[in-house]
């Protein structure tokens, strides 16, 4: 069983292992290309139902896995009790509000507010686990912060410099909480680690608490299960299911329990770069520069955050 002795060996670690800067680098692309597929799929199927289906999807993927691997996945009523939290925080609510908070706000400035989670994280970490918040770490979330604050300065603050509108307002406070929401998964998902629970049993069980959290949600609202039968809608669910849920979530969540959630969340930081060069390519995004100030305090604080255990603060 893993303790908190290990988990702080493991974050105090002096630097970042191959495998790590690879699962690293993996969560990162997969999910910065994800705010793009998160947009292909708004406009005729309700959220929720996307959600859904993408779930059922992923949830199935992990279960057949977790099959053919022989990993435990027959677990106690207490065990199913995270799971559900899992489900409840990390594979429904927070999606959830970030695919309505799209509907207000740009999809850059989508990866904007998830970068939060760095913080977000550091402060539930130290509240619920103790877990020691370096000086550094925080330096580096903070030029990171700054940094996409800057990337995205004329939708934050509009082109006249004005402020926001309140549609726009309205996207941020659904987009925080759903930062808010992922993090407190986090959190579960480091309760689960520690308790010994292995990571494929608890992601594929909180996975499908999640499909049927938004089932009974799109039930709810009377919302119709159907969904859009195109190529680019049918492409995005498959990315979202099998790259951003199944592939990044195995990877983000094995970092977390190695790196420790600080260093672990910050990789949230780098999202809006690569959603930036996805929307230079797709979307003929125009490099100014706040853009490129803004990249170079994303980079600074990453590398900050990366060789955090090289020096004791």
């Amino acid at each position: 069983m893993t303790t908190l002795a290990s988990g702080a060996a493991l974050r105090d670690s002096p630097s970042l292992s191959p495998f790590d800067m690879g699962l690293y680098g993996l969560t990162v692309l997969a999910w910065g290309f994800s705010w793009y597929a998160l947009k292909m799929q708004l406009g005729v199927v309700a959220p929720e139902v996307s959600l859904f289906w993408r779930f059922v999807l992923a949830a199935a993927i992990m279960m057949a896995w977790a099959a053919l691997r022989g990993v435990r996945l027959d677990f106690p009523l207490r065990a199913h009790l995270r799971f559900a939290g899992l489900g409840l925080f990390l594979f429904s609510t927070n999606f959830t509000l970030f695919y309505y908070g799209a509907q207000h706000v740009p999809s850059g400035l989508l990866s904007v507010v998830f970068s939060l989670a760095s913080v977000f994280n550091m402060i539930l970490g130290f509240a619920i686990f103790g877990q020691r918040i370096s000086r550094r770490v925080m330096l580096g979330a903070l030029l990171g912060f700054v940094g996409v604050a800057l990337l995205f300065r004329p939708q934050i603050l509009g082109a006249a410099g004005v402020g926001l509108d309140m549609q726009a307002v309205l996207g941020l406070g659904l987009c925080v909480a759903g930062t808010l929401s992922f993090c407190l998964g986090n959190m579960v998902s480091t309760a689960n680690q520690k308790s010994g629970i292995p990571l494929v049993s608890a992601s594929a069980w909180g996975m499908v608490y999640g499909a049927t959290f938004l089932g009974l949600f799109a039930a709810a609202r009377g919302a119709s299960f159907d969904i859009e039968w195109t190529p680019v809608y049918l492409g995005a669910m498959v990315y979202l299911a099998v790259v951003a849920s199944v592939i990044a979530f195995a990877c983000y969540l094995t970092l977390l329990a190695r790196i420790g959630s600080a260093r672990a969340g910050y990789s949230t930081v780098m999202f809006p770069i690569v959603a930036l060069l996805v929307s230079t390519v797709l979307e003929n995004f125009h490099w100014g520069p706040d853009a490129i100030a803004g990249l170079v305090f994303v980079l600074a604080g990453n590398l900050l955050v990366l060789r955090s255990g090289r020096a004791k603060t």
